[in-house]
Parts: structure tokens; sequence; C-alpha cells
């Protein structure tokens, strides 16, 4: 990924006009007056409409600011170039209708516009979002972002049919980037009973790369807690996952990733489970893996997914609770696969650790 080739999205937001301008880094024209919009929800449900409004109407650069509760039956367009935030976690609480079944709550204007192209960038802060699972059972996911560069902090999401957060290369109708969504940040978030994950990044081509997923609660998630369909570049770091109906993290494609200091608890499959492309090289470090409720699965499970994977493995904690695997390096679809492995402490499972045939261990230099 070229330092170019990430600045496209917002370079091509630029014109060439006679007159000198200001721009702000990475080339986004810094507005000439940027304002702060507030909105008072009455909670009733035409609240999103009233939302919707004031989004359409303000102009790039403002900060809306949402006064809640709100009560919405209609999804909310999340214009870029804007920052969104309420009071505070308890003071703005966006919650979804009984029988409105949103295939998304809040959601980028590039995703349901159908854009071939990233959305500009967003923030969403300093909210609460109820998906209302148990009124709305054939809802979707409560936050698609499919916008580049962008922030979703202190954000707790409760209660989503499908995802809490869905990071997405696909727009509403399938339709697939064809540029890159790149440098982001998913931090300091609460996620809970979501019937699917709490957090999904979705790519099916190589377009969401190079973000941070910093300092996360997810609880009690109906599949994985945290899955990333393309994991380079990123930060996978002190998340803490638990309660889990599939895998804990499952960070696949990684190439120069970091997986690290994240605390894990009684998932069902896998606690950790990352795949390596065959050309870089990730670390995975300093995660504590644990398994309280009995039981047995995988612990850390890596894979290599072609050529020649490198990976360093090293001071993971692991306690199991009489059964099950410690560390699992197998090759999968690679042809071979190098671990640094040294310093992991393994402890209450049946075999401390596998490798397959192929996969070269190493306590490293």
């Amino acid at each position: 990924m070229t330092w170019l080739k990430k600045l496209v999205p917002a370079l091509s937001v630029i014109c060439v006009v006679s007159v000198v301008l200001m721009l702000a880094p990475f080339g986004v024209m810094a507005p000439a007056h940027a304002e702060q919009v507030t909105i008072a929800c009455a909670n009733t449900v035409s609240d999103d409409e009233n939302l919707n409004s004031a989004i359409a109407a303000s102009s790039p650069g403002d900060e809306i600011v949402i006064d809640g509760p709100c009560l919405i039956d209609g999804r909310i367009k999340l214009l870029g170039e804007r920052s969104y935030r309420g009071l505070s976690r308890a003071g703005t609480v966006i919650r979804q209708a009984d029988g409105a079944n949103l295939p998304a709550m809040l959601a980028s204007d590039s995703y349901l516009d159908n854009d071939p192209y990233t959305g500009a960038p967003i923030a969403v802060r300093s909210v609460s979002l109820d998906g209302n699972r148990a009124g709305n059972p054939r809802a979707g996911d409560v936050l698609v972002v499919r916008s580049w560069q962008s922030v979703i902090e202190d954000v707790e999401i409760l209660g989503a049919a499908r995802h809490g957060i869905r990071l997405t290369n696909l727009s509403a109708d399938g339709t697939a980037l064809v540029n890159t969504q790149v440098n982001g940040r998913i931090v300091g978030n609460h996620i809970g009973e979501s019937g699917g994950r709490g957090i999904f990044v979705e790519d099916t081509g190589n377009s969401v790369t190079d973000w941070q997923l910093l300092d996360n609660w997810i609880a009690d998630s109906g599949a994985d807690g945290i899955a990333l369909d393309n994991t380079a570049g990123w930060m996978v770091q002190r998340n803490h996952v638990y309660g889990t109906s599939g895998a804990a993290i499952a960070a696949q494609r990684l190439f120069g990733s970091t997986v690290s200091d994240n605390y894990i608890e009684d998932f069902v499959t896998v606690g950790l489970q990352v795949s390596v492309q065959g050309e870089a090289a990730s670390t995975i470090a300093g995660n504590r893996i644990f398994r309280f409720n009995g039981g047995g699965g995988t612990f850390l499970a890596l894979r290599v997914n072609y050529g020649t994977g490198n990976a360093t493995v090293v001071g993971n904690t692991i306690r199991g609770n009489g059964s099950g695997v410690g560390l699992d390096y197998q090759l999968a679809s690679g042809t071979t696969l190098s671990v640094a492995s040294t310093g992991n402490l393994v402890t209450g499972v049946t075999t401390p650790r596998r490798a397959a045939t192929g996969v070269t261990v190493t306590a490293g230099l």
C-alpha cells in the first residue's frame, strides 16, 4: 500500500482553481466556518427524519451534536467530512423502534448510496446505540462504516440483531469498492449481546487495511466476538473479548500486522485464530487466553494462506480447564510456515503445542 494510494479518495475531491488553497493534512480542504449543529430528539419515531434533515443541511467540517433519547424507525445517513457526537453514553441513546427491522441503523453515505468509492471521513463519539434485538428480530447491523480515515470512539452498542459494528468494502446493494478504505480507528467502545459478531471487518477484495482496533470490550456475541476478513497493516490490541459463541478473535490475512495484549475469556471454538499472508511477517504477542467455563477447543491457532508465512508468537499466556490445544501451528493453503515461538506460558490443556509438517518452530535470535 503506497502513501499515494492511500491519498486517492481524498485527493479526488480537490479541484485546481486560480487561487492558492490552504489544505489540511492528507489533502482535505479545511472548511472556512465549521459549525456545531445540535439536534434535540423527542423520543418519537420522527426523530430519524429530523436527524437526517439536519445532517443533510449541514456543511463539511460541522459537528453534529445529538441530544437524546432518540427513537428511530428509519436509518440515519452519515455524510462524510462531519463528526457525530452524543452528550454522553447515558445522555444520548438512539434506539431502534419495535418492528422497524432496519438493515442498518446508522450507515456511511457511500454505503447507502452504493458508491463505488469510499466515503469521506466520519467520526462517531460518545453515544449509545440500542439495536433492540428483541423487538427487531429481522434487523441487520447497528453501525455500518464505509468511509476511510474514520474514528469510532466511546460508543456503546447493545442488542444488534446481526453485527454491532460492520466495517465493509461493500455497499447496501453489494457494490464493491474500487479504491482503498484505510487509516481509521475503532477505539474504546463497548459492544454487547450482538446476534452475529460484535465487530465485523468485511473485505471481499483488498481495500480495508491499515486500521487500528484498540481497547474495546466485546461481550456475549452470537458468533465471533471480533472477526476481520483482512487484517493487513492492522493493529489489534488491548481488546477484552468474552462470552462468544464462536471464536473470540478471528483475524485473517495478516500482513505486517500486530495482534497483541488482548484479553480473551470463555470462547467456544477458538480463542485467537489468525492466518498470515506469504510475503510479510506479523507479530502475535502478550495475549491472555483463558477458558474458565470448561471444555476444550483451540486457544491460539496460526495458519498460512499461501507461500511461506513468517510470524512471531511471543509472551502469550494460555490457561485451560483440563483439555484442548494451546498453540496450534498449521499450513492450511501455504507451503511453509516459520514461527519464532518463545516465552509462551501454556497450562491446563491436553496438548500444549501442535505443529504440522512443514512448520518450523524456533526461539528466534
